[in-house]
C-alpha cells in the first residue's frame, strides 16, 4: 500500500548543480519509489552554478508533506540559501523544515528509506545525519 501524499516526510535537494541535483533525486526515487515526496533544485536563477532562495521555496512547496520535509545541500551557499528559504516561511511551516547535516546523494536516500517507513522527521533527520559521524 502507498501511503498518500504528505503521510511521509519529503525530502528536497539542493545543489549548485542541476544535474547533480537531478541524478540524486533520480537515485533516490530509483530507491523509493514514489511512497516519499521529492523535490530538486540545482543552479541559479541565470543557468549558471549556484543556488537561490526562489527555487529552493518551490521545492519545499512541491515536496511539502506534514509530517516534515528534509533538506539536504551540497555546499555552504546551498545551505546559507536553504536557511534563508525556511526563515520566509511561515512559522507553523518553518517548524516542520530540516537542513540536514549529511552528504548530499547518500543522506538523501538514506533518509528517502528512512521516510518511506513512515518515520517522523526526527528521526529522518537523525538516520541521515549518522553518516556525518
Amino acid at each position: 500500500m502507498t501511503p498518500a501524499r504528505g503521510a511521509n516526510v519529503g525530502i528536497v535537494i539542493v545543489s549548485h548543480s542541476p544535474l547533480v541535483a537531478q541524478g540524486a533525486a533520480d537515485m533516490v526515487r530509483q530507491m523509493v519509489g514514489g511512497c516519499v515526496p521529492l523535490a530538486w533544485t540545482g543552479g541559479n536563477g541565470e543557468g549558471g552554478l549556484g543556488t537561490h532562495v526562489d527555487g529552493i521555496l518551490v521545492a519545499i512547496e512541491a515536496a511539502w508533506s506534514e509530517a516534515g520535509v528534509a533538506i539536504f545541500v551540497d555546499l555552504g551557499g546551498a545551505e546559507t540559501n536553504s536557511e534563508m528559504a525556511v526563515e520566509m516561511l511561515e512559522p507553523a511551516r518553518a517548524a516542520k523544515v530540516a537542513i540536514c547535516n549529511a552528504p548530499l546523494v547518500e543522506g538523501a536516500v538514506v533518509a528517502a528509506a528512512e521516510a518511506s517507513g513512515g518515520s517522523p522527521l526526527a528521526r529522518v533527520v537523525a538516520t541521515a545525519e549518522e553518516l556525518s559521524a
